[in-house]
């Protein structure tokens, strides 16, 4: 069990879609000067490397796979769990004999640990030539320079309008298939546990035109499969302003639209009928049945959704500052079942030992996850982040012991549910995308259902952004296994 908890409390909080790290892969345009960048934590993460990478491609950079060979190498970080940032740290060290070896390469730290400790981290790590914040990827080039000049070089400002809207990503070890497309930033939730607020700035919306118009973009590509991202997609909301009426067909005397997350889910499911979307991620207190209607509306918005909870009890989750309670978050789900169907796939974060948390309400989380019945879950035990609301205003005193402990047992409850939900689609059909070959067996292939399931089937005469109907045939906790009914169906 201490092997499975270190691999999953790398994990980010309030995302589901992430990994340890990823690199970037090799392009080869013939430009000058080569680009490598690894990203950790969550999906959000990931895009705005993508932005990044856009960036640094304009200014005549390709991207390589081998720092050894990069001019510039950034690390765009996660500052969610100290487990996140010391693996930043120890990534350095090697990036540091490398600059000892080729003191001309730049080497960056990008993202939330840039934006926590900023010139601090300057001082602390002497490989380090500069340090930019989420906000201020654009300023790059500038601050290369900078740094190629002999100076430190620093950018954390924050920003209320910077979405990158206009600038389109390089997708970075993409399978052709799925892409994110980043769709607002920043964060107004103040949940007392986290960093992102701190490290991301306040809560701003992207234009709704320029993500359809990237939808668009992708299909024409050949991507099947897109993912909205936000640190609170259900609060997304866009107003055009005197120079966008023109674009909704507005005279000037009438009120500005507002559209919500329900009106982009509609746009951006209208892009195409064979375009799945995706989107994480949700906050409890905002989904709406507005939202949970429009999913039902459409065949190719996947039936899914990621609502963490991150604790069972009312009192707990006040000390987070999460603005719900146990019964408001299980009234949630209940509507989620009531639209959508049991099959609807519902996945959660969770915290043990949070400040102060007692065994019965520990507890709590346990039952609740009895009640709800996650498909899977990003499960942790509390790690204290300088700065946040919960480090200045309450005492981190519950034992690591006990923490792991109950961090166990809410894996041990987990892979039990996500077991007997899988065995509920045995013997169902059911259609998913194909993303290629499996990781365990060259002789499998491996795709996600609608409820976000991974779906391995035999290898076949079939193509990677395939859909295939199946038919489930067996199940572990985490994987279905099906056979191949129909290639490319009617229906998605």
């Amino acid at each position: 069990m201490e092997n499975l908890i270190k691999d999953i409390d790398i994990l980010p909080v309030e995302d589901a879609v992430a990994s340890d790290f990823k690199t970037t892969q090799t392009e080869s345009t013939g430009k000058s000067k080569k680009l490598y960048i690894e990203s950790y934590g969550c999906a959000m993460n990931f895009s705005d490397s993508e932005i990044v990478a856009s960036i640094m491609k304009d200014n005549g950079f390709d991207t390589t796979s081998d720092f050894y060979e990069a001019d510039v190498i950034f690390l765009n970080t996660c500052s969610i769990r100290e487990k996140a940032e010391l693996t930043v740290r120890k990534r350095l060290t090697v990036f540091n004999k490398a600059k000892r070896k080729r003191p001309e390469i730049t080497i960056g730290v990008l993202g939330c640990m840039a934006e926590r400790l900023k010139e601090k981290l300057l001082e602390e790590e002497k490989a380090v030539d500069l340090v930019v914040g989420p906000d201020a990827y654009r300023d790059l080039p500038n601050l290369i320079n900078i740094a190629e000049d002999g100076q430190k070089a620093v950018n954390t400002f924050l920003s209320r309008e910077e979405t990158y809207a206009d600038i389109a990503p390089v997708r970075l070890n993409s399978n052709g298939v799925s892409a994110f497309i980043s769709i607002m930033r920043g964060c107004d939730n103040m949940c007392s546990f986290c960093v992102v607020p701190f490290t991301r700035g306040r809560e701003r919306s992207r234009d709704p035109f320029s993500i359809v118009k990237e939808a668009q973009e992708l299909v024409n590509l050949g991507y099947k499969e897109v993912t909205l991202l936000g640190q609170n997609v259900d609060s997304y909301k866009w107003s055009q302003d005197e120079n966008n009426k023109a674009r909704l067909n507005k005279k000037e005397d009438e009120t500005a639209e507002v559209i919500n997350f329900a009106n982009l889910l509609e746009m951006v499911a209208q892009v195409s009928p064979i375009l799945r979307v995706r989107f994480s991620t949700s906050h409890p207190k905002d989904i709406t049945d507005d939202v949970l209607h429009t999913i039902k509306k459409y065949e190719n918005i996947c039936k899914y959704i990621h609502l963490p909870v991150q604790s069972g009890n009312s009192r707990v989750l006040e000390l987070m500052n999460r603005t719900y309670d146990r019964d408001w978050y299980l009234e949630r789900v209940a509507k989620i079942r009531e639209i959508l169907g049991e099959e609807c796939g519902i996945s959660s974060d969770m915290i043990t030992g949070f400040c102060s948390e007692t065994e019965p309400e520990h507890q709590d989380t346990l039952t609740l996850m009895d009640l709800v019945k996650y498909d899977f879950s990003y499960m942790f035990y509390y790690s204290e982040r300088p700065g946040t609301l919960a480090a200045k205003k309450y005492t981190d005193d519950i034992p690591l012991e006990v923490k792991k402990r109950r961090l166990a047992e809410v894996i041990s409850k987990q892979s039990e549910i996500a077991f007997e939900r899988n065995k509920l689609d045995l013997g169902k059909e059911q259609v998913i995308l194909l993303e290629g070959t499996s990781k365990k067996s060259q002789e499998e292939l491996k795709g996600r259902n609608s409820a976000n399931k991974v779906v391995i089937v035999p290898s076949g005469n079939y193509s990677k952004g395939d859909y295939l109907k199946v038919r489930i045939t067996n199940c572990t906790p985490a994987t279905l296994f099906g056979e191949v009914l129909e290639v490319n169906p009617a229906h998605i």
